[in-house]
C-alpha cells in the first residue's frame, strides 16, 4: 500500500513531467493540479529534493524566481524562450 508520502510525490511528479520546455507554473499550481491544493511549500521541498524534475519551471505566485538559484534558473527559462526580467518570469496576462 502506498502512503501519503509517495502519492503525493508522484501526484506532483506527474504534473511536472507534463511541463513543456517554455511552461512555468506557480508551486501553488502545482499542488492545486497534483490533487493537493495548498501544498505549495511542500511542492517546493519536493523539488529541492528529488533530482531530474524541471524545478526551473516552477515559479512563486508572483512569478520570482527561486531563491539562491535565480542566475541558472533565469538562464534555463530564457534557452526555452521565457522572459525574465529583474528576478521575475514576465508572464502574459
Amino acid at each position: 500500500m502506498t502512503d501519503r508520502g509517495e502519492e503525493f510525490t508522484d501526484a506532483v511528479i506527474a504534473v511536472l513531467q507534463e511541463l513543456e520546455p517554455g511552461d512555468v507554473i506557480a508551486y501553488g499550481e502545482v499542488a492545486t493540479e497534483a490533487g493537493y491544493p495548498g501544498a505549495a511549500r511542500a511542492v517546493g521541498n519536493l523539488l529541492r529534493t528529488v533530482p531530474g524534475l524541471p524545478w526551473w519551471r516552477v515559479v512563486n505566485a508572483a512569478g520570482r524566481l527561486a531563491p539562491g538559484n535565480e542566475k541558472e534558473q533565469a538562464e534555463r527559462l530564457r534557452a526555452e524562450g521565457v522572459a525574465v526580467r529583474d528576478g521575475k518570469v514576465m508572464r502574459a496576462k
